[in-house]
């Protein structure tokens, strides 16, 4: 109920009970647009109800205690003033009271006041103007009266509970606002607590639930939409794809069917020049025949020409054969040099992953040799300073041991000294029965002197004994140093054993460039005979038998055939 926030005593001062009354008031509307806004879900209106009753309540806050100036037409009572104190106090308020007075259709300090506020409220620095505002209480008494809310600890309990509307956004239309003729009053039936009221949280709170899993439900159908988009564009890709892979393998089935029917034209081309070089032969033959018969009638020269032209054809045709052959033993060495060529590049391919792999590891073995170098440094300087650690503790032991010295020296004094005494006691006790007294008293002080001297045994002993034990640890501190230098040794070797390994794969690395070298002169010395083979190839390629009829001349010596020279 609204009874247990307001303070209605008349026993208190009324300008007390009117601070309690409106810092009451400020932290249930406060509290009440922190927590409708967070319900609320979105960003605030200026239409939103308990957004308008803050600036109410807040313009109330303002207002208390303010001193009324007097002017010409009337008396002037307005929040204008103190609030435009901000932009001297706090520089970056110049530029909200810059915006506020150049907005049109203000004309009342009032106006201009509740704009700045909501200004302010947009801009989450409520909180810190008015801080800046309470600070200064001279600059504020020209304003409000000393009982004022703003210039008690109520205005400062306020300012700290508005730092919490910096979780709020709002959103405020400041400009078509009439801000001027409106009437501030509070509405208590906001912060009384009805059962309607709470029935209505409740629905708020279910339909907030519900709006929450409405926006839960879009953002999943969102992400489901886009994967659904990412799969469609994947899916267009692995089309496109394959369209291009389809259209590469028709493209490679053509190149096959192409080279086939080249093949079978070469093949034909082949039977066709076998069959007329057969034809010819026959051809030849039958001439031959021909003219053996008429040479054999005529002239026996004509045999000899005829056995001539015999060998001849017959070596021809031996060279044919031995050029077929050559022909096929050349395919043969340009298959087994194609062979040779795939086989050369696996292998540069492998020794280039080979050197790969090696400079790789000649990488990771330089780095290890710059770490083991830096680790080498920094256990040479552990050494040193060491060293210097020996070096003290050696001179802390010679301090020891001549202290030791000295208290052993000081101890054999003392037992002289109590030899002394006690041979002095003897003979006065000897000598001076008599004077027993006396020699009583002495006694007494001798003893005195000798319970002193045990007590500085005593002492000497135990201060002997943690010498020895600091003895003892220095020593144990020098075993441990020594271990560690011997460590530091080993070390040293390792890292030579390194640099050995890391020279022996310097060494198998300029041997293998080497190797590669060669394998580079060698492909190349290969690639020009294959270019030269290829050459010789197309030569004998370009040779093609003519025609009988066409070939009238030789070609050799450009002399017409006759009998006696025959077309070979």
């Amino acid at each position: 109920m609204l009874d247990s926030f307001l303070v209605l005593s008349a026993t208190k001062d009324p300008t007390a009970v009117e601070r309690a009354n409106l810092l009451n008031m400020a932290k249930l509307s406060i509290k009440g647009l922190i927590e409708s806004a967070l319900s609320f879900g979105r960003t605030l209106d200026s239409d939103y109800p308990p957004l308008q009753q803050f600036f109410v309540v807040m313009e109330h806050c303002l207002k208390h205690g303010l001193k009324v100036r007097k002017s010409f037409l009337s008396y002037n009572k307005t929040i204008w003033g103190p609030l435009e104190l901000v932009e001297k106090l706090y520089p970056e308020a110049e530029e909200i009271g810059a915006s506020v007075r150049d907005l049109p259709g203000l004309k009342t300090p009032l106006g201009r006041a509740r704009a700045w506020l909501r200004l302010a409220l947009m801009q989450k620095k409520m909180a810190d103007y008015l801080r800046c505002l309470i600070i200064q209480r001279d600059l504020l008494s020209e304003f409000y009266e000393y009982h004022a809310l703003m210039m008690e600890e109520e205005g400062a309990v306020i300012v700290g509970l508005l730092v919490g509307l910096n979780v709020i956004d709002a959103n405020l239309c400041v400009k078509g606002e009439d801000l001027d003729s409106q009437v501030g009053v509070i509405d208590f039936s906001m912060y009384l607590k009805n059962e309607e009221d709470i029935g209505n949280k409740e629905r708020n709170v279910q339909i907030a639930a519900i709006l929450d899993q409405k926006n839960y439900v879009e953002e999943l159908n969102r992400q489901l939409n886009s994967t659904v988009s990412s799969l469609h564009s994947r899916v267009d890709s692995l089309e496109k794809s394959n369209t291009k892979l389809i259209e590469e393998l028709a493209i490679a089935k053509n190149n096959i069917i192409k080279l086939q029917e080249e093949n079978h034209q070469l093949r034909s081309e082949n039977k066709l020049i076998l069959m007329k070089t057969q034809q010819h032969l026959e051809v030849t033959k039958v001439d031959v025949e021909t003219e053996l018969q008429t040479y054999k009638h005529s002239r026996q020269g004509l045999d000899e020409m005829y056995n001539e032209a015999r060998r001849q054809l017959r070596d021809e045709s031996q060279l044919r054969q031995d050029v077929e052959n050559e022909l096929a033993v050349q395919v043969s060495m340009k298959h087994e040099i194609e062979l040779a060529m795939k086989l050369l590049e696996k292998d540069i391919h492998e020794k280039q992953d080979t050197l790969i792999g090696l400079r790789q590891q000649l990488e990771e073995v330089k780095a290890i040799n710059i770490e083991m170098y830096q680790k080498l440094q920094g256990s040479e300087d552990g050494l040193k300073e060491k060293n210097e650690i020996i070096a003290r503790l050696e001179e802390k032991t010679n301090k020891i041991t001549a202290a030791m010295r000295q208290l052993e020296q000081r101890l054999q004094q003392a037992e002289k000294v109590q030899m002394e005494a006690e041979a002095e006691d003897k003979k006065h006790l000897q000598e001076c029965q008599s004077k027993s007294d006396n020699l009583q008293k002495q006694i007494s002080q001798k003893e005195k002197q000798l319970v002193q001297l045990e007590t500085d045994l005593k002492i000497e002993k135990e201060w002997r004994q943690t010498l020895q034990e600091d003895l003892q640890k220095e020593k144990d501190a020098l075993s441990h140093l020594r271990n560690e230098t011997q460590q530091i040794i080993s070390l040293k070797k390792e890292f030579l054993n390194i640099q050995d390994e890391n020279q022996q794969l310097k060494k198998i690395y300029h041997e293998q460039e080497q190797a590669l070298q060669e394998l580079g002169n060698k492909l190349s010395e290969s690639k020009l005979k294959i270019e030269d083979i290829k050459e010789a190839n197309k030569a004998l390629q370009g040779l093609v038998w003519l025609k009988d009829k066409e070939a009238t001349h030789c070609k050799l010596c450009e002399k017409e055939f006759s009998l006696s020279k025959r077309k070979n």
